[in-house]
């Protein structure tokens, strides 16, 4: 079904209201939980479970800018015209509204909507001063024990911290310069997760999946986190995996292609400890394309970043260690595994919005299954080895973009392409209407 077919059945899809009612309910059991979790003194760690920060009700003309444009871009998607149009220009919309929609979230606060994440002294910005004139001493420095770090630094490798000086030397010191920039690189995240949905699942799918993309509702940390730095070395290394192994490339180039996506994975570890997860997608990937040795070109690829920081004076197992000790003091005493395992999934659930309840009943029908694998797999395994106690919201940006793929999946093997599913993605951008409206988030 293209072009205009079908245009007035897509907000009354059976499958979609089914979905809806089903992330509904998992939503409204969730939040009561969590409710329940708060009233009995649960050890939470935040004033806003399920998420880091705190509640709060901010209301402004500025809060009419995110329905605008999410109007806009639902408005373009029902009209057909992300079916029509140029893959090309599909890109660039899925950019551009993607950072319209980051940045109208933000400014619901206003200006401090966007610099007051970065001038929180938990964060990595009140890092950028130890470095100095020396970055490669901060790299050696790193993992002593008396270098004074931020609670963010303390559980990341260097990388983010090295970024945002790199950007300070480079000129950009105003913060709302620098917070609009950060945001500006977060949102690259869209196009190449759908260069990496067009090279395995299709053309149809991945038009049809922008429109999810870019109303996401885990764009509210996408505007106010530097862990997009991490989304987007991830999304690249995705997408040039998915090129590497195209059936047409063969030879030195596929090898190429592949060795830059483990270049990409390895920076990404940089950045943060968990990245390395989404590597399990090119693995299967690469399977599923009968390549199996492009996984050698990867790992090898993959190895050269953290052998470099390494020799440069970053000890990568040292980091990992050092992240696991103040994990296990700052913060494993006050928050309670056992409810941040199911509060967790209920942020996860809110973050992703109603598309991911179409997703995960379609897994079986996509041949972009390799990328929810990846993602799922990184997700189960936080919950699962007790490190996931508050802020998956920003910690699992990375992850996020993956788990939705199968939303716009047929609904059986090799049926015919279903429509783009805008109640969802309607029902998601209201959702994150709300939550900045009364969440103040540190991040």
């Amino acid at each position: 079904m293209t072009g205009e077919a079908g245009v007035g059945r897509r907000w009354i899809d059976s499958s979609e209201w089914r979905a809806l009612v089903g992330w509904l309910a998992l939503v409204a059991a969730g939040l009561v939980l969590t409710l329940w979790a708060v009233r009995s003194g649960a050890r939470l760690g935040t004033a806003s479970a399920p998420f880091l920060g705190r509640y709060r009700l901010q209301l402004s003309p500025l809060t009419l800018l995110a329905p605008a444009v999410a109007a806009g871009v639902l408005l373009l998607a029902q009209r057909g015209w992300f079916d029509r149009a140029r893959f090309g220009l599909v890109l660039g919309a899925g950019y551009l509204g993607g950072l319209g929609w980051a940045l109208a979230l933000a400014l619901a606060d206003g200006v401090a909507g966007l610099t007051r994440p970065l001038l929180n002294p938990d964060n990595y910005q009140s890092d950028v001063a130890g470095v100095a004139d020396d970055p490669l001493g901060y790299l050696r420095t790193f993992t002593n024990p008396t270098t004074p770090h931020s609670p963010a630094a303390r559980g990341h490798p260097p990388g983010p911290v090295l970024a945002l000086w790199a950007l300070h030397r480079l000129g950009v010191t105003d913060q709302l310069a620098l917070a609009v920039l950060v945001t500006a690189v977060g949102v690259a995240t869209i196009p190449l997760v759908l260069v990496a949905v067009h090279g395995v699942c299709g053309p149809v799918p991945a038009r049809r999946y922008a429109p999810v993309l870019i109303l996401a509702p885990y764009a509210i940390w996408v505007a106010v986190s530097t862990d997009v730095f991490v989304t987007v070395l991830g999304a690249g290394m995705v997408a040039a995996g998915v090129w590497a192994s195209a059936a047409k490339r063969r030879g030195p180039r596929a090898g190429a292609w592949s060795a830059l996506a483990g270049v990409a994975l390895g920076t990404a570890a940089l950045f943060s400890y968990a990245a390395g997860w989404l590597g399990l997608s090119l693995v299967c990937l690469y399977f599923a394309r009968r390549r199996p040795f492009l996984n050698l070109a990867t790992g090898l690829g993959a190895l050269l970043p953290v052998l470099v920081a390494d020799r440069l004076g970053f000890g990568y197992v040292n980091g990992l260690l050092l992240a696991r000790d103040d994990f296990a003091t700052r913060v494993q005493p006050y928050r309670s595994v056992l409810w941040w395992s199911l509060i967790s999934l209920v942020a996860l659930l809110v973050a992703a919005g109603p598309p991911l309840s179409a997703s995960l009943r379609r897994v079986r029908t996509t041949p972009g299954w390799p990328f929810l694998v990846g993602a799922g797999c990184a997700v189960v395994f936080s919950i699962l080895a007790g490190i996931a106690r508050g802020g998956v919201e920003h910690a699992w940006l990375a992850f996020f973009p993956w788990l939705t793929v199968a939303a716009v999946a047929p609904r059986e093997q090799g049926g015919p392409p279903v429509p783009a599913p805008l109640l969802l993605t309607a029902t998601g951008a209201l959702t994150a209407v709300v939550v900045e409206a009364v969440l103040a988030t540190p991040w």
